[in-house]
């Protein structure tokens, strides 16, 4: 594959990494591990169908983590020039030298390293001229501004492409790096006027240009979604099953993640501790890690230390199987890393026979979120209160949009209290989950 617009090749990023290692050992350096990464991006963003910014960007950056025993240093550097790459070498040192002992610092066993490193095909090179990267762009605003006379203005729509590669060496002997490509599309546009106003938007992304949606696909939903909104509501107070929409359900995903990750879990500041074998959620729920789903946005053969990833269930009828661990985690909490140092790889939740409409049907009368606002989520506790914004169900069909108003419980009652999770399942941000109905919350309104 052609890495030809990279400013260095990969060799010579492992090169640099491996050098950088050497130097640190060769200055007495118990142990090392060096990151280089270099990457390019370009983002275009047209508004009102005229061009608004085109921004490119060329970044790289090298870090290094040396060890005295168990006391660890780190620095890093933009320059890669040798005498750069010495200094910071010289600076994690000295930074190591005045930091305190810590028993469970260290580079991770070695025998946790891949063997045999998967293609996962995650680079596809897309060399985008500027004015097709315009012209997509305002395809698609178009689109969401031809779709429905009530859309009376744009935020816009906007073009993003990414490519990058990095490699990873330590004083045990890894050394490894691949390249990655990630492309998104997105519209956000504005229904209706005067005191009705309501926003929406849509994106796409994807390791391939060809994986996207259409530009005239992703401005209509966003369109679509802006005018389903108009003449919302507000509720009166009252407690309901509740629907949280594929595009919002990941958040549930990554509040478990979060709560059952190593640094929650070893701080005391999780409302899952002790949950590994416990029963989380309802029976209804499996949710698997899959790391090496090709193409996949964030398939990793090993994670940010050199620790070989392999697919595992996490949650098989609702009982928790694993945690996400990296080496530093897992020595505190006395367990092994679960190859998560850096975060998650693609967690799928496993669907239902349900599509969407099938599940307002078995909701019968409810509200479905399509927007939260807010950060009000406790994770010490699992206290949940976001503002919220949907459409209310009456015997199974959407019957007026709501905005205006709050839903609140505990996850760890509304992880029970799951029903089903919709076969309508959508892929953002390495998280794959369809929509998952909640039994009951208490929805605040008027």
């Amino acid at each position: 594959m052609s890495t030809s617009r990279f400013s260095l090749s990969d060799a010579t990023l492992r090169q640099m990494a491996s050098d950088a290692v050497a130097h640190a050992r060769s200055l007495g350096a118990s142990a090392a591990e060096a990151e280089v990464n270099d990457g390019f991006g370009q983002s275009v963003t047209v508004r009102s169908r005229e061009v608004e910014t085109i921004e490119y960007t060329r970044d790289k950056s090298l870090g290094v983590s040396v060890y005295l025993g168990q006391r660890r240093g780190h620095a890093s550097t933009s320059d890669f020039s040798p005498r750069a790459i010495r200094d910071t070498v010289e600076a994690a040192l000295a930074i190591a030298r005045h930091t305190a002992e810590d028993p469970c610092a260290g580079l991770p066993d070695p025998q946790r390293h891949p063997v045999e490193v998967p293609e996962l095909d995650l680079h596809h090179p897309w060399d985008v001229p500027v004015e097709q990267a315009i012209d997509l762009a305002r395809r698609c605003e178009s689109a969401a501004l031809e779709h429905d006379r009530r859309i009376g203005n744009s935020e816009g729509a906007n073009l993003y492409t990414q490519q990058w590669h990095f490699a990873l060496a330590n004083s045990n002997g890894f050394c490894g790096g691949y390249a990655t490509s990630r492309y998104s599309l997105s519209c956000s546009v504005i229904a209706g006027g005067g005191d009705d106003m309501q926003r929406d938007d849509w994106y796409t992304v994807a390791r391939r240009e060809d994986g996207l949606e259409s530009p005239e696909s992703v401005g209509r939903r966003a369109a679509e979604r802006a005018v389903a909104r108009l003449a919302a509501r507000k509720l009166d107070t009252v407690q309901a099953p509740v629907l949280f929409e594929a595009t919002l359900a990941g958040s549930l995903v990554s509040h478990f993640i979060g709560a059952v990750s190593g640094g929650a879990l070893y701080r005391q500041s999780s409302f899952l501790l002790d949950s590994l074998g416990q029963p989380v959620f309802s029976p209804a729920v499996r949710i698997d890690e899959q790391p090496h789903l090709p193409r996949g946005l964030s398939s990793a053969p090993f994670d940010d230390e050199g620790v070989a990833t392999a697919p595992r269930v996490v949650v098989r009828d609702g009982v928790v199987e694993g945690y996400f661990l990296g080496t530093y985690s897992g020595r505190k909490l006395g367990m092994p890393s679960t190859g998560n140092a850096g975060g998650s790889h693609n967690i799928v939740v496993s669907s239902g026979s349900l599509d969407f409409a099938g599940l307002l049907r078995q909701m019968g009368r409810g509200l479905v979120v399509t927007e939260l606002l807010g950060q009000g989520v406790n994770t010490v506790t699992g206290d949940y209160s976001r503002g919220a914004a949907g459409f209310w169900v009456e015997n199974g069909e959407i019957a007026w949009p709501v905005h205006e108003i709050t839903i609140a419980g505990n996850l760890r009652d509304m992880f029970r209290g799951i029903v089903e999770v919709g076969a309508d399942a959508l892929e953002r941000g390495g998280r794959r989950t369809g929509s998952i109905l909640v039994d009951r919350m208490t929805i605040a309104g008027n």
